[in-house]
């Protein structure tokens, strides 16, 4: 599978070419912009643009997934594989028992965005993404027991779902590191939802079957995002927030579509110069199961099953903002965020997610 790895290390190569414009900031310069004046790396759609302002934007993002979990409790393949029944039972060649059991999930994403003030206080945007998804599953022998039969990965690449929308003020736009904004998006289902590749089934047969859900590129729906965002500052301190819906409209094509996702997010950020700013965020999420089911999704294993997705999770994140204010690369933000799980309750057993960093770069011009 062909991956864009040079994007994420181009960016990085950038940040070191800015060093020096960077360094040579003037911290006293009233008009001189802020590391801070955007909010954190992983937050989207936080600010507006000035009439006429177009900024164009490049974020990468890589998740992994390590081990599974149902509720708050860990499971291993082999206690899944044992006593976690298969909702396809009954079903010619279904066993009565999962015997599939995913034990890792790397997804990468490249999303390339572009905003544009129509008034000082509308900016219109637009994000389109990439995604490359890899999962490795142990296989267990015949319809009962632990014993293993192999291992496998499947794999799924292509261009996720697309993201049109705007931002209102609900300020007065006279301070840019002070703002409050209504969001409002509607995503499109440019992303594939047939994804197939071969698997290694309990009987030791090779087929090429659909991809579950969590493997697709896209969702397979029309999506309304409305939110709220709100941040603001005092001296070297800031704070924000945001609060984003996706709802989907209906059903897609293959009769499923994934419930209602809520996220509620806060930050502070400390900023020792105006060209470099520190954050910490709290983020929670909170989703329920798929709602219906692909007919052609049938397999003892876990992420078939529309039942074992969403939950809820809190994560705790890190970032760094740096603008660089002088010389050729002048306007140029290059940001970084980490981030790691403080709770964890899902709807499984399903994989949970271990760590998320996300690199991008921004530009206004």
């Amino acid at each position: 599978m062909t991956k864009f790895t040079d994007l994420p290390a181009a960016v990085l190569a950038l940040t070191f070419s800015m060093a020096p414009s960077i360094t040579l900031a003037h911290e006293n310069d009233p008009k001189a912009s802020h590391a801070a004046d955007h909010a954190p790396i992983g937050v989207m759609a936080d600010h507006r643009h000035k009439k006429g302002e177009v900024m164009l934007s490049y974020r990468y993002m890589n998740m992994v997934m390590d081990g599974s979990r149902d509720g708050t409790i860990s499971q291993s393949p082999e206690i899944i594989a044992t006593t976690v029944a298969n909702p396809f039972a009954g079903l010619a060649g279904q066993p009565p028992t999962l015997r599939v059991v995913p034990t890792s999930m790397t997804m990468e994403m490249h999303m390339a965005g572009a905003m544009y003030g129509v008034t000082d206080n509308i900016t219109v945007l637009a994000m389109g993404s990439y995604v490359f998804k890899s999962m490795d599953h142990t296989t267990f022998q015949g319809g009962m027991g632990t014993t293993r039969l192999g291992d496998f990965e499947t794999q799924s690449e292509g261009f996720g779902d697309t993201t049109i929308g705007a931002i209102y003020g609900l300020d007065d736009g006279t301070n840019p590191r002070h703002q409050f904004n209504l969001n409002l998006a509607l995503s499109l289902p440019t992303g594939s939802i047939k994804q197939t590749d071969d698997v290694l089934a309990p009987t030791g047969a090779t087929p090429t079957l659909r991809l579950p859900y969590p493997m697709q590129n896209g969702t397979g729906t029309y999506d309304i995002k409305p939110g709220m965002t709100y941040f603001d500052s005092n001296g070297k301190i800031g704070w924000g927030g945001q609060a984003l819906f996706i709802i989907p409209l209906a059903k897609n094509k293959e009769g499923y579509r994934r419930s209602t996702r809520t996220e509620l997010t806060g930050w502070v950020s400390y900023e020792p110069q105006n060209w470099v700013s520190l954050s910490s965020r709290l983020k929670h999420s909170s989703q329920g199961k798929v709602v219906g089911q692909d007919a052609t999704i049938i397999a003892p294993v876990q992420t078939a099953d529309p039942n074992n997705h969403g939950g809820k999770v809190t994560e705790l994140l890190f970032g760094l903002n740096l603008l660089s204010q002088r010389g050729a690369f002048k306007g140029h933000r290059i940001a970084l965020e980490y981030g790691i799980p403080l709770r964890r309750e899902l709807n499984g057993p399903q994989l949970e997610t271990d760590s998320k960093v996300k690199i991008g770069w921004q530009k206004a011009f």
